[in-house]
């Protein structure tokens, strides 16, 4: 086997908080790997497990562990086989698959933008997205799920060109350029999703509220299997990317000094992106702050620099799967909840930041 073919491992000199990190290599693709990493994803792997056995016992009509598992292996009677597979699982995997998404999303563009406020809701892609969805709905009067998806990743795909456009400089986007002309394109959209509401007959703008405020309700495998198939292929286009998105984070200069296509691997990876926070938004609505808070949330428990994309996925299905299940108790959408968790955290991530930036 030549040194080319091999699989290398090198050892970094530092430490991590005291964990040793191994940086592994194979011609485009590398990983990073510490001990305190793989313990933080066991545990919020386990967490994720946890939750999901959770949603499928609690409920209306509660479920034993012994229910739960005579179900899953079709030796359940029918009722409850129909409540755990039929309703509560696929409502759980898909709490899972969009909270993978969202927390990946955000973990782009926080990495992009460089910026713990460079998330897709916070710099206006999911307005944009929704507005595509709105669009679709009203405009052509198609709900269909591949429809609306399809109208979503080509809002939220035109906002973000529009935003890059507005915060270019000089040949390149400014990372805070782009979080303030971000906010002021969604806030200009989120007028415009609100206006649209006004030519529609009431039900049907009854109807987008609820879809607006983000929900999972009435969600099953028609819509979870096209999701789930194109996530895994975003998955798979992120982490040939990660490397070159990661080297991005040392700025466009130094990116390049290493042979890096900067634009066109900013313009992938923003294409990724919002095809991560679309997918989302065409089944259950605009869910907002999980992609702000998952990744911040992982580089936190992690302790580790540049993109954490294990982490940041896990805790965003976990976080999103929560949510969903103490949404279901309170009665209110999903979105409700993690905008209202969200919120909270948002105050604090400025706050911190504010005393870093007066420390410096």
């Amino acid at each position: 086997m030549t040194a080319s073919d091999a699989l290398t491992a090198d050892a970094d000199a530092r430490t991590d908080f005291g964990y040793r990190v191994l940086i592994f290599r194979r011609g485009r693709l590398s990983g990073r790997w510490s001990r305190r990493s793989a313990i933080v994803g066991t545990v919020l792997g386990v967490t994720a497990l946890s939750l999901t056995i959770v949603a499928v016992s609690v409920g209306t009509y509660p479920l034993s562990l012994a229910q739960v598992a005579s179900a899953l292996i079709g030796t359940a009677d029918t009722q409850t086989t129909l409540l755990v597979t039929g309703w509560r699982l696929p409502r759980a995997l898909f709490a899972l698959a969009c909270g993978v998404a969202l927390a990946l999303s955000g973990a782009i563009f926080q990495s992009l933008t460089r910026n713990p406020l460079g998330s897709p809701d916070v710099i206006g892609f999911s307005s944009g997205s929704y507005t595509g969805a709105v669009v679709m709905m009203f405009g052509f009067g198609s709900t269909r799920y591949l429809d609306v998806a399809a109208a979503s990743l080509v809002g939220g795909c035109a906002t973000a060109v529009l935003v890059y456009a507005l915060a270019t400089r000089n040949g390149s986007a400014q990372p805070f350029r782009l979080i303030i002309m971000g906010i002021g394109v969604g806030a200009l959209l989120s007028s415009l999703n609100s206006a649209l509401m006004l030519f529609v007959d009431v039900d049907t703008a009854m109807l987008a509220a609820v879809w607006a405020a983000g929900s999972l309700n009435g969600l099953g495998y028609e819509q979870l299997v096209p999701l789930a198939g194109v996530l895994a292929i975003l998955v798979v286009a992120l982490a040939v990317l990660a490397p070159s998105i990661g080297q991005l984070e040392s700025g466009d200069d130094a990116a390049r000094g290493v042979g890096v296509r900067a634009n066109a691997v900013r313009s992938a990876s923003v294409v990724v992106g919002v095809a991560l926070t679309a997918l989302v938004t065409a089944a259950a609505g605009p869910i907002s702050f999980v992609a702000l808070a998952a990744p911040q949330i992982a580089r936190r428990l992690t302790r580790s620099p540049g993109l954490n994309l294990t982490s940041s996925a896990l805790v965003g299905a976990s976080v999103l799967l929560a949510s969903d299940i103490l949404a279901q108790r309170l009665g209110f959408p999903v979105g409700v909840v993690t905008a209202a968790l969200g919120g909270a955290y948002l105050a604090w991530l400025l706050a911190t930041e504010l005393r870093r930036t007066q420390k410096i």
